[in-house]
């Protein structure tokens, strides 16, 4: 196996395909409260943030107010779309290859993440490993690095020495400032025209768009730096 300590996945866009189902649901909440926005615009726009986050960026360019409430109703929505959340093709596979070197850094609670994993048989998998952004350190999302930081902690990795697999901009960067290798992954729904592109500019060293590649891809990038 390729000389790395540590291979982290997000999970909502690379390992669930759970990304295109918020994105519809947070853009028929926020078109209701106000501020016309389509599900490509959410996930072209914000995928990776928190809801929280995104309320708050609206409010921010907008004179469009957004209520707590709409916190309350995206959540109850969007867990019981995940009950019939599909596992994105490879994820499985990609998970079992880098054995008890592997966890996932997500935005999302931990109890979303449990619905997530469990209706596409991941949760055993990955056991205990799976961290929450708004439950570690600060409890602050991406795009800040707190989350990745903690799993490497976790896991006793150089931060320099630990890969990292993002479908958002967002993440690559809190990936990026937490000192990590990124690969960019564009195999879920919701990707769009493009979207490689953005991948790359925020920081991916290569992008794929399926999880089967992803073991030769970590391989080859330990193989091409003498800093791991």
């Amino acid at each position: 196996m390729a000389d790395f300590d540590l291979m982290i996945f997000d999970c909502d866009g690379v390992l669930v395909d759970s990304e295109v189902l918020a994105a519809r649901i947070d853009a028929e909440l926020i078109t209701k409260a106000g501020y016309p926005i389509t599900p490509e615009e959410m996930s072209d726009r914000y995928s990776g943030l928190t809801f929280k986050q995104i309320l708050i960026e609206i409010e921010r360019i907008s004179d469009v107010p957004m209520s707590a409430s709409m916190l309350t109703r995206a959540d109850a929505l969007i867990d019981k779309a995940l009950e019939r959340v599909k596992i994105i093709e490879g994820a499985r596979e990609a998970a079992l290859h880098f054995g008890d070197r592997k966890c996932i850094c997500s935005n999302s609670t931990s109890s979303r993440l449990k619905v997530s994993l469990g209706a596409t048989g991941l949760r055993p998998i990955f056991g205990d490993a799976v961290f929450s952004a708004l439950e570690v350190a600060e409890k602050r999302g991406k795009p800040a690095p707190d989350v990745f930081l903690h799993a490497a902690a976790q896991f006793k990795a150089n931060p320099a020495r630990c890969f990292v697999i993002e479908d958002s901009v967002h993440g690559i960067h809190g990936a990026r400032a937490a000192g990590m290798r990124v690969i960019g992954f564009t195999g879920a729904s919701h990707s769009t025209p493009g979207h490689a592109e953005r991948l790359s500019e925020a920081g991916a060293e290569t992008v794929i768009n399926r999880l089967r590649d992803l073991p030769e891809t970590v391989e080859a990038l330990t193989l091409w730096s003498a800093d791991v």
